[in-house]
């Protein structure tokens, strides 16, 4: 079993859900197409529904936001668009992206830019979260748009 699958597996155990044949075949696509990028959630539907004809899409949709509360995957939303990326590190819950505009694909960015210049402007505020995340084209893609 792929290190990916065996860990999302292990924290739904440790957080009491059962491993179903749904969940488990919606981790391994998780793990086959939304590791390096992140991914419609419709398309996980498409694709469980596909699957699992009698499938509803609430079950897949409630299951996509317990994967997201558990960590197991990440959520991004667009307008009106809504994707998840399967964790990259789960040592490291805490960390941003570079997105490649043109192919998606996401490079995990170790070093987190909210500093003290930055929450130092938010007298009396508590901080309980932020998203950073940073658009462009990665390497091939400017490769390929220069070519």
């Amino acid at each position: 079993m792929p290190a990916e699958i065996e860990q999302a597996t292990k924290v739904l155990k440790e957080n009491n859900f059962k491993i179903t044949k749904q969940r488990r075949a919606m981790i391994e696509f998780l793990v086959g197409t939304a590791t390096h990028k992140f991914v419609e959630v419709t398309s996980i539907d498409d694709f469980m529904r596909k699957t699992f004809p009698n499938m509803s899409h609430n079950t897949i949709y409630r299951n996509i936001s317990e994967f997201a509360n558990l960590g197991i995957v990440e959520r991004q939303v667009q307008g009106d668009r809504a994707s998840v990326k399967f964790q990259c590190d789960f040592q490291h819950e805490h960390h941003h992206h570079f997105i490649c505009s043109n192919c998606g694909k996401v490079i995990e960015l170790k070093d987190c830019p909210l500093s003290p210049e930055i929450t130092s402007q938010l007298a009396g505020c508590e901080v309980t979260g932020h998203l950073f995340q940073i658009y462009g084209l990665c390497p091939q893609c400017v490769n390929l748009m220069n070519n």
